[in-house]
């Protein structure tokens, strides 16, 4: 039975907006005018490396980034060195800042939640199941749960830049279990990528979602709603 649920953040509770409208928010901030062309190809590029936290991941990361790349979730420092410096990779235009750019993507303004975050949120506080989330993260994303009114529907965020540890490593589910006072066979893990998976090796269950734009997944949370009873 299942007592307890926990959530992953980006692709599964909010999506970060797009690679373009992210581009074009930090260009107007400072004031710059990119020609259609520069821009669509600037755009290209900050995709290729992955440039954008939460969202496509790199196609190509530089040898000399990979030891950021891969102590990225570790640390608020290493997060925002790796992600900085795949955007100079990707070779910003003057004016505009790769610590603009990640700082942008911090902001509340910058997540929207999927449609049905909220209701099934609120129906599994109704139902008085514990909730926690589980994100592999280099900032505190709990602003953005309160901007947007979700934060009175999590009880604990466990993150991995606070603890040290990212999934899929099975130490930050049994962490995040022992927060909410169950055993791992009473937890179901909601994520969008194969690490999320990894709770089913100290015996959670996993309920898979698709990490897709808000408007063509409205109600990819719901089934966890059958699924808890």
């Amino acid at each position: 039975m299942i007592r307890g649920v926990l959530f992953d953040f980006s692709g599964t509770l909010f999506r970060i907006e797009s690679t373009a409208e992210w581009l074009d928010t930090c260009t107007r901030a400072a004031g710059l005018d990119l020609p259609d062309g520069e821009r669509a190809d600037l755009v290209r590029r900050l995709d290729r490396f992955g440039a954008l936290p939460g969202g496509p991941g790199p196609r190509e990361v530089p040898e000399a980034i990979e030891p950021l790349w891969a102590a990225r979730d570790l640390t608020s420092d290493e997060h925002r060195a790796a992600y900085t410096a795949l955007a100079r990779a990707a070779e910003l235009p003057v004016g505009l800042s790769a610590d603009a750019l990640y700082d942008r993507h911090r902001s509340p303004a910058a997540w929207q939640p999927y449609r049905d975050a909220g209701p099934t949120l609120r129906e599994l506080r109704r139902r008085g199941l514990p909730i926690a989330v589980l994100s592999n993260i280099g900032w505190d994303l709990r602003p953005v749960f309160v901007s947007h009114g979700l934060d009175g529907l999590v009880d604990d965020y466990l993150l991995s830049f606070e603890l040290g540890v990212r999934k899929p490593d099975p130490a930050i589910f049994q962490a995040a279990c022992d927060r909410l006072g169950l055993a791992p066979a009473d937890v179901l893990m909601v994520g969008d990528q194969p690490a999320d998976a990894a709770a089913t090796a100290i015996g959670c269950r996993h309920f898979p979602v698709d990490d897709l734009p808000v408007t063509e997944r409205p109600a990819g949370l719901m089934p966890v709603l059958e699924l808890v009873g």
